[in-house]
């Protein structure tokens, strides 16, 4: 069924007038199919009251020939049929059983009045209730697609905080990650010092015995001059290095890191603080020295600076991957 086809039946139009109101307007509009009815009801309604009442009198006549002037008189003369619960008159039965089925009234019965047809202000009043009753058929229809809306959008909002919170770990676990690091670096000099101590303390307890078993022999042994072994310079023992970071769009920036930090530190300093980026969108990008040039790779990330020749300073290129 039709929405339209059922907002006539809403009207209080029977099922056969409004069908037939739908096929001649093509189910165009509700205006349309209004504006027949207003024009073509009554005729139609006559047509379909003579044609019932032909089809009512020749059963009655085949079947009681001998049926007296009374009756015959009697059933001219009813002209609609009655609610008895609300008076309302119908034409036809289609729209009596309309009414029934929408009211739930059963008590029915003939009567001698003729239902009127609808004057013009009666018309326009059905026409303003149609018009009424789309505008609020639009009006919640405006209200449900805002509503829609509505949802779609803090689904969208709700989204975009989940990705933020993602990003949010992923960056406290990599901060977390190098700080575990850095904590087992400095455990690990820390227990290298002390070995280092430990082989001077003993190297001067060999000193030691070793002169005083010199002062008990009776005889003392000539001197023989030892040159001293020449050691080459030793490289100076860096704790920080100071890195200028070169973007792709021309701007630089400077940090300084720990010797012993992994180049991984340097990724992640770069990815949290670069502002050349459209729209704050992160994207893939490489590390490479400028001269001699160098792309560092994946297992490159692991080794410390100074591993990698980045101390006491260093230039280093940011390229797209």
């Amino acid at each position: 069924m039709s929405s339209n086809l059922q907002l006539l039946l809403e009207m209080g139009f029977s099922q056969q007038l409004a069908e037939k109101a739908i096929q001649e307007t093509g189910d165009q509009n509700i205006e349309a199919a209004m504006d027949w009815l207003i024009v073509n009801s009554e005729k139609f309604s006559q047509q379909t009251d003579n044609s019932q009442e032909m089809k009512t009198e020749e059963p009655i006549a085949a079947a009681q020939p001998e049926a007296s002037n009374t009756e015959t008189a009697a059933a001219v003369t009813a002209k609609s049929i009655k609610c008895d619960e609300c008076n309302r008159l119908f034409r036809t039965n289609e729209e009596v059983e309309f009414h029934a089925a929408k009211t739930g009234h059963s008590q029915f019965s003939e009567s001698t009045d003729e239902k009127k047809p609808l004057t013009e202000e009666e018309k326009k009043e059905q026409l303003r209730k149609v018009e009424e009753l789309m505008k609020l058929k639009r009006k919640e229809r405006e209200e449900k697609e805002k509503a829609e809306q509505l949802e779609q959008e803090k689904r969208r909002i709700q989204s975009g905080k989940e990705l933020l919170n993602i990003k949010k770990k992923f960056e406290e676990d990599e901060i977390r990650k190098i700080a575990e690091e850095r904590r087992r670096e400095k455990e690990e000099e820390k227990k290298a010092r002390q070995r280092v101590k430990e082989q001077i303390e003993q190297d001067k307890l060999a000193r030691k015995q070793k002169a005083g078993n010199a002062n008990n022999t009776p005889v003392a042994a000539p001197a023989v001059q030892i040159p001293a072994p020449t050691t080459p310079n030793q490289p100076k023992d860096y704790k920080e290095t100071k890195i200028q970071i070169r973007l792709p769009n021309g701007s630089t920036m400077t940090q300084s890191f720990g010797a012993k930090e992994q180049l991984a530190s340097v990724r992640l300093f770069i990815q949290m603080n670069r502002t050349d980026l459209a729209a704050g969108i992160p994207e893939p990008f490489r590390i490479q020295t400028n001269f001699p040039r160098k792309v560092f790779t994946e297992e490159e990330y692991e080794k410390p600076l100074d591993v990698l020749g980045l101390v006491p300073s260093a230039v280093l290129m940011v390229s797209k991957a």
